[in-house]
């Protein structure tokens, strides 16, 4: 998730029920209030509650179906939202307060989320403590000592609780609150996993020289810098006639030659004189302004100039040697994907090699005994193996050298033997399945035993499971099962990993924004990536819509879309009309 824009300090209080935890902060409060802080309270409930009284016009209408009833009054405002979906985040919630009127934020309950909290604790209760397994604690409240490094506070001293409390809002001041350290799942948000992995990836060293002509999808290794200036001559841009800026008012003037391109008058052009001249011919010694053929009358070797279609000016129509390139101006900058116009770049600099990065090679494989190969007999209860398909072709567009392993039964020895050969062969691996929970244990063990790999849930849909690391030295990415979650997550995690093997800095996939021409539901708290179609509608708008039916199995609704639909965690949901963010699927899959 991005990061909420608060400068406000955060603490909870962590206790079982029955420890008083609201019955402290009550009389806490006022005590806060005098040293000035400006408070807010959030409060976890697990039961239904309503906070309107039964038979007052708020409580009508609400449970007549408004799904938000904003009461307001000379004193007090109060908004309440029907949540019967899904309850909101804290995140959600603190994003609701007006930050710029608080000093500080309370917490009472979502006791297994991860932030600072103070731990209440009576002996009474009969409660284990709950500081050994929650790191997040970071000082005690108890009616007895614990033995912990931790400071520790007399749960009844409430000037004492009070003070520290204080504290810590002044100490605190100015710190950044972070979604993702709220996630109560463990998961990791969409940025934090693609932030992680590329923290991991070595920008490559190596290089190779390529003739021009197959250097196309390449990348460039080092600045391509102009060895002449581009264009070599002043020149003239169009056909007609040059003359001198400082000869603007003569009725006519002598024509002393006629410059082909490729050709040139090596004579200095003096006062009187023109030069009838072709587009890129150079101008003249002293010429610096060029007259269009259509504006010009010639007449043996006289020419005049009709200033009825618009009056000469100084320097018109005339392109300056190393316009377009200065000597030693970088042409074409490293870590640049040579495309159509950079190899023309290249080539009108004369040059017909470049210096490129090698192709990153890209071992691919499929695990599971379910999974076959097209074209066989289709067994009971098996799939055919699409993945390794899916995947070739996008590596291939990115321009990738791909290993292809085919499909790898669901043994310790085979898949050890292959992430080992795999490893020595490619500069990074992908396979596809097995990295969901309950998959077998062997390929973690298989995993742990070659190298250092994370399972991680990422927030987001489809592709919730991933697993990242290296096997010896080389980057192992192992991809989810579901075909549109492959794609997905390649685009996401791999495909970045790959632009930074490849030398390509800080790569950003692009997007745009579009407008909703339908509901577009989603989880709150989450990114959720739908297939989508865009398109512009009557009013020249960007519009877009769904592409059909969206489980992570259903390829159909790939192909016939073009963008992914990315719906941001901070969104419950996009209505008709609202903007969502677009990512184009053209050039990627």
């Amino acid at each position: 998730m991005n990061p909420i824009q608060s400068t406000l300090p955060i603490l909870g209080f962590a206790a079982w029920s029955g420890t008083g935890k609201t019955t402290l902060l009550e009389a806490m409060l006022p005590k806060l209030v005098e040293h000035g802080i400006r408070v807010a309270v959030i409060k976890h409930a697990h039961h239904n509650f309503d906070i309107d009284k039964e038979g007052k016009d708020s409580y009508r209408l609400r449970k007549a179906g408004a799904a938000q009833m904003l009461i307001s009054s000379r004193y007090r405002r109060a908004m309440v939202t029907e949540t019967p979906d899904e309850e909101a985040s804290l995140p959600q919630l603190i994003a609701q307060l007006d930050l710029n009127a608080l000093d500080l934020i309370l917490i009472e309950g979502f006791k297994k989320l991860s932030f600072p909290k103070i731990e209440l604790h009576r002996e009474e209760i009969g409660k284990p403590w709950l500081f050994p397994e929650d790191k997040n604690i970071i000082a005690i409240a108890s009616d007895v000592p614990a033995e912990a490094d931790l400071p520790q506070l007399d749960i009844n001293d409430l000037s004492k609780l009070t003070q520290f409390v204080a504290d810590y809002a002044q100490q605190h001041s100015g710190q950044s609150l972070q979604c993702s350290d709220l996630d109560p799942s463990g998961m990791l948000s969409v940025a934090e996993g693609r932030d992680r992995i590329l923290t991991q990836i070595v920008a490559p060293s190596a290089e190779t020289t390529v003739a021009l002509k197959d250097a196309l999808g390449q990348i460039v290794a080092n600045d391509i810098l102009s060895p002449v200036n581009v264009p070599q001559h002043t020149n003239s841009a169009m056909d007609g006639y040059a003359i001198r800026s400082d000869d603007l008012n003569r009725d006519s003037y002598q024509v002393v030659a006629q410059v082909m391109a490729g050709h040139s008058y090596d004579q200095p052009l003096v006062s009187g004189e023109a030069v009838r001249i072709m587009t890129g011919a150079p101008v003249p010694q002293n010429a610096d302004t060029v007259i269009m053929r259509e504006q010009a009358t010639q007449s043996g070797d006289s020419v005049t100039f009709d200033l009825s279609m618009g009056a000469i000016k100084p320097g018109q129509n005339v392109r300056q040697a190393g316009e377009d390139l200065a000597i030693g101006q970088a042409a074409v900058r490293a870590g640049t994907q040579i495309t159509a116009p950079e190899l023309g770049m290249i080539a009108s600099l004369g040059l017909d090699s470049v210096t490129i990065r090698p192709q990153v090679k890209v071992a691919i494989f499929s695990t599971g005994d379910e999974v076959q190969h097209p074209g066989e007999m289709q067994k009971p209860n098996c799939i055919y193996d699409s993945n390794r398909y899916t995947l070739h072709a996008m590596l291939s567009k990115i321009g990738c050298d791909v290993i292809d392993l085919g499909i790898i039964e669901d043994s310790e020895q085979a898949l050890e033997a292959t992430l080992t050969s795999a490893s020595q062969q490619a500069d990074l691996i992908l396979s596809s399945g097995g990295v969901s929970v309950g998959d077998a244990d062997y390929i973690k063990t298989v995993l742990d035993k070659l190298g250092q790999i994370n399972f991680w849930r990422i927030n987001m849909r489809p592709g919730r499971p991933l697993a990242f690391g290296h096997i010896d030295t080389t980057p192992f990415f192992g991809l989810p099962g579901n075909p549109v979650a492959v794609m997905v997550v390649f685009m996401q995690f791999v495909e970045p990993a790959i632009r930074k093997l490849q030398g390509i800095p800080e790569w950003q996939a692009p997007y745009f924004n579009a407008v909703a021409e339908e509901k577009l539901r989603s989880r709150p708290g989450r990114t959720e990536y739908s297939r989508g179609v865009f398109g512009i509608d009557a009013n020249g708008r960007l519009t877009v819509r769904s592409a059909g039916k969206q489980g992570s199995g259903i390829l159909r609704s790939m192909s016939e879309a073009n963008c992914l639909i990315e719906i941001l965690p901070e969104q419950p949901g996009v209505e008709i009309g609202e903007k969502v963010r677009v990512i184009p699927l053209e050039n990627r899959i």
